[in-house]
């Protein structure tokens, strides 16, 4: 029997319980429906590099909060998503609801963003990642997971989406707050 062979089978085994471990801790880090979100003061960028300070009180007992968590400005599928919420913000004004994508960039990054592809929906800048951590979204790269949080009117987390494909999440994101009505 080769023992340096046996050695690094039990090391690989060892990692891939650690990487296992620490997976189930992200994923438990996520708050659960029905949970109080976390307070937030965040920057805002909007169409045309306006910027203005957002914090989740502005909006309770006014409005449900869409957190629409994505990895990086101007990559395909962050690019995807933003600009399908960004088609259907009628749709979401009408279920009174707003809409932020969210990220770990910086707010220069994120007016880029806005101007390259003419997005409408607001989005915030989360470079400390606060926000992104304490919604158990931080990867352990310090990018947001593709993640959305539905927060009510009252400031509770409704749904947490954590299985985003760009291509059909708008729908989801609908069909749920039609729910909420």
């Amino acid at each position: 029997m080769n023992f340096g062979n046996l050695r690094a089978l039990h090391r690989r085994i060892a990692l891939l319980f650690v990487l296992g471990v620490s997976g189930l801790a992200l994923a438990a880090d996520v708050p659960e429906v029905g949970s109080k979100a976390p307070a937030f003061e965040l920057t805002a960028v909007t169409k045309g590099g306006k910027k203005e300070t957002v914090k989740l009180s502005d909006y309770q007992g006014k409005k449900n909060v869409v957190l629409a968590f994505y990895p990086k400005a101007m990559t395909p599928g962050c690019t995807t998503e933003c600009k399908a919420l960004s088609k259907e913000t009628a749709k979401f004004a009408e279920l009174n609801t707003v809409v932020f994508g969210i990220s770990t960039d910086t707010d220069s990054d994120q007016d880029k963003f806005i101007a390259k592809e003419s997005l409408e929906i607001p989005l915030l800048a989360d470079p400390e990642k606060k926000l992104t951590n304490a919604l158990g979204a931080l990867t352990s790269k310090g990018r947001a997971n593709r993640y959305t949080y539905v927060i009510d009117k009252q400031g509770n987390i409704a749904k947490v989406f954590t299985m985003v494909k760009p291509q059909t999440h708008t729908e989801e994101v609908v069909k749920f707050l039609e729910t909420l009505k």
